[in-house]
């Protein structure tokens, strides 16, 4: 595991402070009229999910996690763990679902995924940006009230449940955007 100075902090960059894997979301130099420079980061554990603020001296060290974002495919769930398989080595592993947070509802069996590995343990998934899923519980669509904006909350085949026009039906597919949380963007077809 190598070292990191403040300097060379960067957006994205995967530290490591006290055996627990960070990375930076924003970093700022700053360079007071008195004293010394330091370095306001935000950073996000990347096991926990939480964000913290913390300031760095200018010129201390952290530790480089030894991080690797690997393409795996999804292959299935069994109700308490979800598989994986890595698409270069083969190697096939399992996630929990208390692990896996709320990507658990934007995998399709057989889908492609990205996971990031920590001393080659997985602790961080990243379903595509986006994904069409089949509909398991929708009211019926009602005609003619498009223009208002209206919609209803529909239930999807991994159990999302998202808001939608009230022009689609349970036979419709949607594209879901995973990035922020999930939101509808388009009918997908029938």
């Amino acid at each position: 595991m190598g070292t990191i100075d403040t300097s060379e902090f960067r957006k994205g960059l995967k530290i490591e402070i006290d055996g627990v894997p960070w990375e930076i979301i924003e970093f700022q130099h700053v360079k007071p009229g008195k004293g010394a420079a330091f370095v306001t980061t935000r950073i996000k554990n990347l096991v926990r999910g939480n964000t913290i603020d913390k300031t760095f001296r200018s010129g201390d060290v952290v530790g480089e996690a030894d991080c690797e974002e690997v393409q795996c495919d999804y292959l299935y769930s069994d109700g308490s763990a979800w598989h994986f398989m890595n698409k270069e080595s083969y190697e096939q592993f399992e996630v929990s679902g208390d692990a896996l947070g709320d990507a658990r509802y934007f995998l399709i069996d057989n889908s492609a995924c990205s996971v990031l590995l920590y001393n080659n343990r997985p602790i961080q998934i990243y379903p595509p940006n986006f994904v069409v899923m089949k509909l398991v519980d929708c009211d019926p669509a009602v005609a003619g009230n498009t223009a208002t904006g209206a919609t209803k909350v529909v239930t999807t085949e991994t159990g999302f449940r998202v808001a939608v026009p009230l022009f689609i039906t349970i036979d419709d597919k949607l594209k879901i955007d995973t990035r922020d949380g999930g939101r509808f963007i388009e009918r997908a077809g029938k």
